[in-house]
């Protein structure tokens, strides 16, 4: 009988769903019994006849220190004097049917380096944070408002020793930070760090949901990581997967013998196309796992965010499945109640804790309000990855531009829709793997028209409202796509072009810091202007992006065809004079150079559905931005 009235709170909360902090519960947790120190080890396993604590110390022998069922639903506890911080360990679990299996601790913080698969006692408390001044910062700041262009990363193939021999942690802060501040990314987003054992499921296939990947260190290192990204001013995401685990015998498979963490439904649990299992998301338990996931992360590592891998497949019943392979809901729909609710219970949960961080979905369907708050019926996440916007830029990017004429509402139709939700504009890792080549190799034409597309896609990118994100790689024109076990092409600076798009990429970010017509009313209509969309003929628009000063308001002009175009008019909001302030076809960007050097005046004569236009040069495959900067002749002169 458990006497300890807190203990017997959180074991209560942890059973109704609610408990948020449950590693603090279960798992192995430095104690102090009679005196003695040692180690307090507590697992949830309701199905088990018995359960023993195993390791070195006891030469693996689960007759040593059987540990203690303390109520009706599955919490077992054992106290072991004399272990301390580094203890390898696991629980030998005796199954109704009979079976020992020997299984990692669901709630371990750390984990041996795989191909071994124990657990690792290591206390949390031990790391000094000196990230106090970014945290602070990032309670008063109001991130819809503001710049955020995310670098998507994959620690062991952006540089490594040798094929998976891999860097500390400490040691790619120290390369990785300095590079992705250098170039003006505002965030680093992480492929799943959690413990997972074959590396090239990249994190998205975990065991260890606690458990930082021993690959590249110990907690203690990711923390230092964390911290000196805040340092330089660097926000960081990672990646989370609650949808589904692997397989692998050591981890939450049928972990007492009977389906615990799954379903146990197996239409409702299997992840047919990727071979995993989905969480039972109706367990009260598993709730608690998760929610508790999610904040450990927050909150231990000072996380400034989360990016909620394949969230579709969690909402609906028949994601990746073939007919007759699913069993309809309740109403006879498709949808997965129970997840949609443990989503938005979730997201609650993870705001009431850390109201300052970010919850992103990588949601790929129409599923409505998604980064809409739950009182409203939303389902409480604060962006979304838009894969619409990704899929027809690409699509309409590797056209051979005599073709894009035929297809131009590619580049159009997401401007129905840029509003609905708080958006992010992906280009990850799945878009430049397997088969699916680089960004740099997806563009058509020769080699100088390969650099011009991809800088005028970064352009239109950057012009379009949204968050961005791009996948290590991207920014220098790497041309192989992502080899996940060999680091990145870094010798191809060696080579002009690729200095030149590196460059390019760090201006660019330049541009955007400096422009909060670029950012500030990302999520609004009123931060947004079509002056011309139909230019079909010659793949030419023009727009407008505004800021809540009117004097910041800047006009965007691109031209997704090699041709060039002098004497090209293009209305303007105001009259004035307009200066272009960037141009993707600059010569030092390694482009042709037909840029508008000098000041663009406006002519008082309607065009395209504005009371001004002015004449200029469109540059071939090129983007221009325009700025006014003072205010017309005509104007002076009416003074």
């Amino acid at each position: 009988m458990v006497q300890d009235t807190t203990l017997e709170h959180d074991i209560y909360l942890f059973h109704e769903g609610n408990l948020r902090y449950s590693h603090r519960l279960l798992g192995a947790h430095p104690d102090t019994r009679n005196g003695e120190k040692g180690i307090r080890f507590t697992v949830w396993a309701p199905h088990a006849v018995q359960v023993s604590v195993v390791g070195m110390f006891n030469d693996w022998d689960g007759r040593e220190n059987p540990m203690e069922k303390i109520n009706d639903n599955g919490i077992w506890i054992a106290f072991i004097p004399g272990l301390e911080k580094g203890t390898i360990y696991k629980y030998e679990i005796l199954t109704a049917h009979g079976h020992l299996q020997l299984k990692a601790d669901p709630y371990a913080i750390s984990s041996e380096l795989r191909p071994d698969t124990a657990s690792v006692v290591y206390p949390l408390d031990n790391y000094s944070w000196g990230d106090d001044e970014w945290m602070k910062q990032r309670k008063a700041k109001n991130p819809y408002e503001s710049p955020m262009s995310i670098y998507e990363l994959h620690l062991g193939s952006w540089k490594n020793i040798e094929p998976e021999v891999f860097y500390n942690y400490r040691d790619y802060a120290d390369m990785v930070i300095p590079y992705v501040k250098d170039l003006g990314y505002t965030h680093i987003e992480l492929l799943p760090l959690t413990e997972h054992p074959f590396d090239r499921s990249w994190g998205y296939q975990a065991t260890g949901y606690y458990s930082v990947t021993s690959r590249y260190g110990t907690p203690d290192d990711f923390k230092y990581f964390v911290d000196q990204c805040h340092k330089y001013g660097i926000g960081v995401i990672l990646d989370w997967v609650p949808g589904h685990f692997c397989k692998d015998a050591h981890g939450l498979r049928r972990f007492d013998g009977e389906a615990l963490y799954e379903y146990a439904n197996p239409s409702k649990a299997e992840k047919t196309q990727w071979g995993t299992l989905t969480f039972d998301f109706a367990r009260n338990e598993v709730q608690s796992f998760l929610i508790s996931n999610a904040i450990y992360w927050l909150k231990e590592y000072h996380l400034d965010g989360l990016r909620v891998d394949a969230v579709a497949s969690m909402l609906y019943l028949d994601f990746g499945k073939e007919d007759g392979d699913w069993e309809l809901n309740e109403y006879g729909g498709r949808e997965n109640l129970e997840a949609v609710s443990f989503i938005k219970k979730m997201n609650e949960a993870i705001f009431e804790e850390t109201p300052d961080v970010l919850m992103m979905a990588e949601e790929s369907t129409s599923w409505p309000l998604v980064s809409a708050p739950t009182y409203i019926g939303g389902l409480g996440f604060n962006y979304k990855w838009n894969m619409g916007w990704m899929n027809d830029m690409l699509k309409y990017m590797e056209m051979d531009p005599v073709h894009r004429k035929y297809h131009h509402n590619l580049i159009t139709f997401s401007l129905f829709y840029a509003f609905s939700e708080n958006f992010v504009l992906p280009i990850s890792h799945d878009e430049v793997v397997h088969g699916k080549k680089s960004l740099l190799n997806k563009m058509p034409g020769d080699y100088w028209q390969k650099f011009a597309n991809l800088r005028a896609f970064l352009a239109y990118m950057y012009a379009h409202p949204g968050k961005k994100l791009m996948f290590m790689g991207g920014e220098f024109g790497q041309f192989d796509e992502w080899k996940d076990l060999e680091d990145l092409d870094w010798e191809l600076l060696d080579y002009d072009s690729h200095a030149s798009i590196l460059d390019y990429t760090k201006q660019l970010h330049q541009l955007y810091q400096d422009m909060p017509a670029l950012w500030e009313l990302d999520h609004k209509e009123e931060g947004f202007m079509w002056i011309d969309a139909n230019n079909y003929e010659q793949s030419i628009i023009s727009f407008v992006r505004n800021s809540r000063t009117s004097n910041d308001q800047l006009v965007v002009v691109c031209n997704f065809t090699p041709e060039v175009y002098h004497d090209y008019r293009v209305g303007v909001p105001k009259h004035g004079s307009y200066k272009e302030i960037f141009s993707s076809d600059a010569e030092h960007f390694g482009g042709s150079g037909q840029t508008n050097g000098l000041p663009l005046e406006s002519v008082p004569s309607p065009w395209q559905g504005q009371d001004q236009h002015i004449t200029m040069t469109i540059p071939p495959l090129g983007v221009s931005f325009l700025k006014r900067t003072s205010v017309s002749k005509e104007e002076n002169h009416e003074k």
